[in-house]
């Protein structure tokens, strides 16, 4: 009885080993707008940021939720698709980083960045 046990211990081992180790992953594909406004977008790369007082700002300029969509589906309408950097303040508050994390996954980009993570590589 014993070697038939330690045989379906092994037999076990063996199975959660190679069993693939689950991913998780989000993908951001929904619709385009077809509205184009006046050309702040640039065609080589855009930068979102939001400071410690929870103004968003896209390419230095400040923008509303809006407004931002608009850019958004314009950027994600050229070809090549210019890269969209994404920079909240190490202060500014959950709720609108979130909030503008959701606008752009609502638009139809594919290539973004976040900048100024290299900074917490450390802290964990």
């Amino acid at each position: 009885m014993t070697p038939l046990i330690d045989v379906l211990l092994v037999l076990l081992i063996m199975f959660i080993i190679t069993i693939p180790i689950q991913t998780h992953a989000v993908k951001v594909d929904l619709p385009q707008n077809s509205k184009t406004p006046a050309n702040p977008v640039d065609s080589q790369k855009n930068k979102i940021t939001i400071d410690a007082a929870g103004t968003v700002a896209w390419n230095g300029s400040p923008v509303d939720e809006v407004t931002l969509r608009q850019y958004l589906d314009q950027s994600a309408a050229m070809n090549p698709e210019p890269e969209l950097h994404f920079q909240p303040a190490p202060d500014a508050r959950y709720e609108v980083v979130d909030k503008t994390l959701a606008v752009v996954k609502r638009s139809a980009i594919t290539k973004l960045g976040f900048i100024g993570n290299e900074q917490y590589r450390n802290d964990f």
